[in-house]
């Protein structure tokens, strides 16, 4: 283990905590949770009733968005006393869309011993079953809920070449949907999926209008929250007359390989064709001289 500033001091434990079944507890954070002096928790009667059930009795401290700072000395002096804290969130992995992220930043200023306790991730499991790209992804968490805003977001998003991962609600998926029907356009793949591990654990594919086509359908989806996985933008192909464009303004200044090599990176073509084209113009400017 990585030592602390101070080797007396507790750690702070991020605990994952499951998005839906209960059986998806790991068993390291059920010793974890059963152990420490403190749980640091988003919602203390959320966590209370996990608590229980899994017959765990442990000191629980409201910490959420809007006292999150002013819990940072409580949770701290425990740790410079010796005792471990755990962080938890209603669901699954603290941090991700959810708080956690001042009381981690002070505890590392401190030079307390932070560990991972891994598990669930509503993001981790969607990406796991949409059967899009992994190798790349961005998460964006919620986006923000006003139209002005959310619109923005996504411009910023829609040329990206990730896969995107969203949380929205169930409350505003519809309009959310539309926007990005709009904005990436409306036969992008995208996978919504909304009570994940849980009984009705639903799961919507197809492009972004046939998924929307699905969720307006579903008059049962009025609880919880969606994970939107979106395909990535795909390449656009740079024409001929752009890396004309761009090759004529780099030979005024460079070779024919510099040239190539800057177009094709400007432009995200192949190497070898912006070569090719790079001498043919040079062979037809020589020609005219």
């Amino acid at each position: 283990m990585v030592s602390s500033t101070d080797p007396s001091a507790g750690t702070l434990f991020v605990v994952a905590t499951p998005i839906g079944n209960i059986d998806d507890i790991s068993l390291r954070a059920r010793t974890v949770l059963g152990e420490v002096a403190l749980i640091a928790a988003e919602d203390t009667r959320h966590t209370g009733k996990l608590l229980s059930r899994l017959g765990i009795t442990g000191k629980l401290l409201s910490c959420h968005e809007h006292n999150e700072v002013a819990r940072i000395p409580q949770i701290l002096d425990c740790l410079r006393c010796g005792g471990d804290v755990a962080l938890v969130s209603d669901a699954g992995t603290p941090l991700l869309s959810d708080p956690g992220f001042r009381v981690l930043q002070a505890a590392v200023a401190e030079g307390i011993l932070v560990s991972p306790v891994p598990g669930c991730s509503a993001a981790l499991a969607a990406l796991s079953v949409a059967a899009l790209p992994t190798d790349r992804v961005l998460f964006a968490g919620f986006i923000p809920a006003s139209a002005g805003k959310r619109n923005a977001s996504l411009r910023e998003l829609a040329d990206r070449a990730e896969t995107l991962v969203l949380y929205e609600s169930v409350h505003r998926i519809q309009a959310t949907l539309k926007a990005i029907a709009d904005i990436f356009g409306s036969d992008r793949p995208v996978v919504a999926a909304r009570e994940m591990t849980k009984l009705h654990e639903t799961l919507y594919r197809g492009s972004v209008a046939e998924v929307l086509v699905q969720v307006e359908a579903d008059t049962g989806s009025s609880k919880g929250e969606y994970t939107l996985v979106i395909a990535g933008a795909e390449p656009v192909a740079a024409t001929t007359i752009e890396l004309d464009r761009v090759l004529k303004i780099l030979l005024g200044y460079l070779g024919v390989r510099q040239s190539a090599e800057a177009a094709a990176r400007i432009l995200d073509v192949k190497k070898r064709d912006a070569y090719q084209r790079a001498l043919d113009l040079r062979e037809s400017t020589d020609d005219q001289f």
